[in-house]
């Protein structure tokens, strides 16, 4: 069984672990649009891949796949996801298992305006939110709202261009600095729906921040949710967590689940205040707190690897223990790029 992960980027860590759960029974392939990518020393096989929004994106994964035996599809960047959730028919008719969720679920999360529609209309709580800053600054006037407030893009991740408000100069300020950002970075291609509104300003949420782990069959069955308590962040990821119990908190990620049927993991971050549950991201792909839950005892790569090849899944291989805490650690990596980079003058990783 051969399995091509796509925009793998520094992912080297999931490459590592779907090659010890196949354990020599296939090859695991990467592609990136840049080989300036760790994840490539790791892999049995790397490809460069063109942009994702160039026309020839599609057709290129559809004539690799082919090529290389390829049997299911793993991407883990969000803009990716609704590309791949669009073709995804085209894959299954090469036979090509593409493990990624709806593309109604993937906008719902991609889009954290949706995202705040969604948890709305269905009860849930998340953090304020405004799509128009003359509404924002009218609850603010109002003590509705109240700095600090985060401005950050409408399509956003890895905290790009998110910035925090203390006042109302600083609002303005961030707020057109947010759509520079947005206008000189791959956001664009995801703004560019909506370039008026695709800037947020959002309640700033206090209180713990916990990830979930909210893992579903192939088929969009709710098999489990793992909690870990975040304790350090950086960049927007989190840098150390620990695994607990909380009841409250799965029994949240089971309504999420039964709501949006996302096949595979579904990144959660939630905070916790004043005993209710506030939402503030999903990522409809494996997030950058999954490895915590592995190191728990989780083993998601080994469940897709059995639900791709039809066989039952012990339930031991998704539960985690709890108490164990685990800190990322920086590396570094000694890359082989084929092409002369000191002639290239940038690469968008």
């Amino acid at each position: 069984m051969n399995i091509l992960f796509t925009s793998v980027g520094r992912r080297s860590y999931l490459v590592q672990y779907f090659k010890e759960a196949l354990n020599g029974k296939g090859k695991i392939h990467v592609a990136n649009s840049s080989e300036l990518s760790p994840a490539f020393q790791v892999a049995d096989y790397s490809v460069v891949t063109p942009l994702i929004y160039d026309k020839n994106y599609i057709p290129f994964l559809l004539d690799y796949c082919n090529q290389n035996s390829i049997a299911a599809i793993i991407s883990l960047f969000d803009i990716d996801l609704p590309i791949l959730a669009k073709n995804k028919s085209k894959f299954n008719e090469i036979g090509v298992n593409v493990i990624v969720s709806s593309e109604k679920t993937v906008n719902i999360c991609n889009d954290k305006w949706r995202t705040y529609c969604f948890l709305k209309e269905n009860d849930l709580k998340g953090p304020r939110t405004y799509l128009s800053l003359g509404e924002a600054a009218e609850d603010i006037k109002k003590g509705i709202l109240k700095f600090p407030v985060m401005i950050k893009p409408r399509w956003g991740m890895g905290s790009i261009a998110v910035y925090e408000a203390e006042n109302v100069n600083e609002l303005n300020v961030f707020y057109d600095k947010v759509k520079r950002n947005i206008e000189k970075t791959y956001l664009k291609y995801e703004a560019r729906k909506n370039m008026a509104q695709s800037v947020l300003i959002q309640e700033k949420l206090k209180g713990q921040e916990y990830g979930l782990d909210i893992i579903n069959d192939l088929n969009g069955k709710y098999q489990t949710t793992i909690v870990k308590k975040k304790l350090a962040m950086r960049s927007g990821e989190t840098d150390c967590a620990i695994t607990v119990q909380n009841n409250a908190l799965k029994k949240l990620g089971k309504k999420i689940s039964s709501l949006l049927k996302n096949i595979g993991n579904l990144d959660v971050d939630v905070f916790t205040e004043d005993n209710d549950l506030f939402v503030l991201e999903m990522n409809a792909r494996f997030g950058g707190g999954y490895p915590f839950s592995h190191m728990a005892g989780v083993n998601l790569p080994v469940a897709i690897i059995k639900w791709l090849s039809g066989e039952k899944t012990d339930k031991q291989i998704l539960t985690e223990q709890n108490n164990i805490l685990v800190q990322k650690d920086i590396s570094l990596v000694r890359l082989s790029p084929k092409t002369d980079i000191q002639n290239t003058k940038k690469y968008h990783l």
